[in-house]
């Protein structure tokens, strides 16, 4: 007992979040009964969580930092739609098959960067704040979507990579296993190296960390290159399910991640959060737009309960925050009368 009141001490916010997380799976589950758990409707589920689950992790990493990047939505559409023009061919430079995959895939992967590079460039030469810097960049990419586009959808991809989207393996789709595949190297990333250690300590007090010899700019530059690559990934998985690229496409996902990310304990200040939390309120977001799906609720009532979530939650963790600090300033004082 004394070992479980230890860990919960130690990470309350994690502790709750699981608690509202099975509060939530065992109300829908009275509520819909079957339905909802059904191996079609998980199926379906694990198909959806993907490509929302990759931007989360992206706005994740900007806001540990004490930032955020509006530009993950774009960023994805915008290297859907240069991955989509290599794979229909336009610009496959005589590639076929499995070559052609193969060159999509690089040209996604440099694209993103590239994206993600100029975000933290900006963010680290300019001293901008990042929500001003990246709805700079956001409108850049979109335009230059746009511009390529004129606002059509891009289509008719190599089946090959179209099949990426739709295989299934042990149950549940090949990009579910790629979600939790990456979600698990990056959460070990955060613990256990020596990169994660900085991040945190970057995020949490970017003045300590300079005179901790940590390289503040590269840190920045690094961060939102990660987020640039993981919302490319997302994009990628979007190509393969709807097998089409478009600007726009999932742009209600900004405000939801925004609200998985205060969910799953990330602080919007920096310093804090850990990968499980996000993946945890990844799933149980995912569960209740199901609910919502059954239920034939309007987008509007949608982003009307998601907003509500998110001023409820943010007030939640005011309390926990204000609860945490006066308990270990009650700490505190105790030591400090046991040592006189």
């Amino acid at each position: 007992m004394n070992k479980i009141k230890k860990m919960v001490g130690k990470d309350l916010d994690l502790s709750i979040l699981v608690g509202l997380a099975l509060l939530v799976l065992v109300t829908v589950a009275g509520a819909f009964g079957g339905s909802m758990y059904s191996g079609r409707n998980i199926q379906s589920m694990a198909f959806q969580i993907p490509e929302f689950g990759f931007l989360a992790l992206a706005m994740m990493l900007s806001n540990m930092v004490g930032g955020i990047d509006l530009s993950i939505i774009a960023n994805a559409n915008t290297v859907a739609i240069f991955t989509a023009y290599v794979l229909n061919g336009t610009w496959a430079f005589g590639t076929e098959g499995i070559a052609r995959v193969i060159l999509a895939l690089i040209v996604a992967a440099v694209t993103s960067l590239i994206f993600g590079a100029f975000n933290g460039l900006i963010i680290a030469k300019t001293s901008a704040p990042s929500l001003i810097a990246t709805l700079g960049t956001m409108t850049l990419i979109q335009g230059i979507g746009m511009a390529l586009t004129g606002g059509s959808s891009i289509g008719d991809i190599d089946p090959l990579f179209a099949e990426f989207g739709k295989s299934v393996v042990l149950g549940l789709p090949l990009i579910f296993w790629l979600f939790l595949l990456v979600s698990l190297i990056l959460g070990l990333i955060l613990s256990l190296t020596g990169f994660g250690r900085k991040l945190y300590l970057y995020g949490g007090n970017p003045v300590a960390a300079r005179f901790s010899a940590v390289n503040n700019e590269k840190m920045s530059i690094l961060v939102f290159m990660a987020t640039g690559f993981l919302a490319g990934m997302a994009g990628l998985i979007i190509l393969s399910r709807v097998n089409s690229a478009k600007v726009g496409y999932g742009d209600s996902y900004l405000l939801q991640t925004m609200i998985v990310c205060v969910i799953g304990g990330i602080s919007p200040n920096g310093g804090k959060g850990k990968v499980q939390g996000v993946v945890i309120a990844i799933i149980m977001m995912q569960v209740m737009s199901s609910a919502f799906t059954i239920m034939s609720l309007s987008p509007y009532t949608k982003k009307l309960i998601w907003g509500i979530m998110l001023v409820l939650v943010l007030g939640l963790n005011h309390v926990i925050a204000a609860y945490s600090q006066k308990r270990t300033l009650k700490q505190s004082m105790k030591n400090l009368q046991s040592a006189q």
